[in-house]
């Protein structure tokens, strides 16, 4: 009697459903076990029932089997996130090399090589593009001119208040020479004023006595 060909659908009589499982969970277990055995294979299986029983078979040892397939996931997610970066860094190479090449070719245009294949309005392009390099360039120029000027003033102001500054430093002392002068010439008048003779008069007004200096000694007139 020839079986007919089992659909893949879920079996919806749970009696049905529970023989299949029994039935297929053996033959899956008998399965890993040859294959273990007969190709040398490091095999793990593990097989929950529709009411969450476990069932599991190791050719060696289950845990040690999941340590290495959690490794070998790991380092396979690791290689394919780096492919997947190597593939877009080379990706984004290829576009740069394009935009540098691009770059080049415009640059050639603006130096005013390799015109022979540019149409009238590509040089009608180069041509404003120029005017408006010139325009910026000459901005700028007259930006930095006006800045150093700017720059000068600010010094020129600064060395005239340190010029000031010195002046009235200066000024007191040459004031102070004159004076100084002035008092050696009064002093040297006073000393001159000194060697003047007087008279002295000693006594009553109706009885004085005239004392006259006469080399260092005193001589009176005898007058009563």
């Amino acid at each position: 009697m020839v079986r007919g060909k089992t659909q893949m659908k879920r079996i919806e009589n749970a009696t049905s459903r529970q023989v299949t499982f029994s039935k297929r969970r053996n033959g899956l277990l008998k399965k890993a076990f040859e294959l273990s055995v007969l190709c040398d294979a490091e095999v793990a299986l593990i097989v929950f029932s529709p009411r969450g029983k476990l069932y599991e078979f190791a050719s060696s040892s289950m845990n040690k089997t999941i340590e290495r397939y959690q490794r070998y996931a790991k380092d396979a997610q690791s290689n394919k996130t780096i492919e997947q970066n190597m593939q877009h860094l080379k990706h984004e190479a290829a576009n740069m090399a394009k935009k540098i090449e691009l770059l080049e070719a415009s640059k050639r245009k603006l130096l005013g090589e390799n015109l022979g294949s540019s149409s009238p309005e590509e040089l009608q392009q180069i041509e404003n593009q120029l005017e408006r390099s010139l325009v910026s360039i000459r901005a700028r120029k007259t930006q930095l001119f006006r800045e150093q000027i700017a720059n000068l003033k600010e010094k020129e102001k600064i060395l005239t208040e340190e010029n000031a500054i010195l002046r009235e430093k200066c000024a007191p002392q040459h004031m102070e020479h004159p004076t100084q002068n002035r008092e050696i010439d009064l002093y040297g008048q006073s000393s001159q004023n000194s060697d003047v003779e007087t008279e002295l008069f000693i006594g009553r007004p109706e009885r004085a006595i005239t004392l006259y200096p006469l080399q260092g000694r005193l001589v009176g007139d005898g007058s009563v």
